[in-house]
């Protein structure tokens, strides 16, 4: 019967295995795939909640455009009973990141309306995010989503 062979000192006298010194260089390989990683991660998910905000607040103009066409005016109030006049409620994965309103545009002899969603906690950096009775979206003061 043969000996087993892992447990036994190599040919040169030294034991097989990792040395502390091997394992501190994957450690911190680990931790710098990490720490260019997770910023990443967090820009990604300020994308996918900034992507939601915007999908509710097309849903509010869309619906708005309807309500225009029932009572000849826009369901606004700047704050969430415009949004409940509509027979919509924010959805749960908005609320956390998003405070939503919908505010009379400046004022004109038409009706107008302008959607505001401000951001909150992690979504700060997007920066407020518009949308008007035109179709005009602006997201920090700059044309455009």
């Amino acid at each position: 019967m043969k000996p087993n062979n892992r447990l036994l000192p190599a040919a040169s006298g030294k034991t097989r295995g990792f040395t502390l010194i091997e394992l501190m260089v994957a450690v911190a390989i680990v931790a710098i795939l990490a720490s260019i990683a997770y910023p990443s991660y967090l820009n990604h998910l300020r994308k996918g909640h900034r992507a939601s905000a915007q999908t509710f607040i097309s849903e509010i103009a869309n619906r708005e455009q309807q309500y225009l066409l029932d009572a000849r005016n826009y369901a606004v109030s700047g704050d969430a009973t415009a949004i409940a006049t509509l027979g919509l409620s924010v959805p749960p994965d908005v609320t956390p990141y998003y405070t939503i309103r919908i505010d009379p545009a400046t004022p004109t002899l038409q009706p107008s309306f302008s959607i505001v969603a401000t951001p909150i906690g992690t979504q700060v950096p997007d920066g407020a995010l518009t949308l008007d009775n035109q179709g005009n979206k602006t997201r920090n003061g700059q044309p455009g989503w």
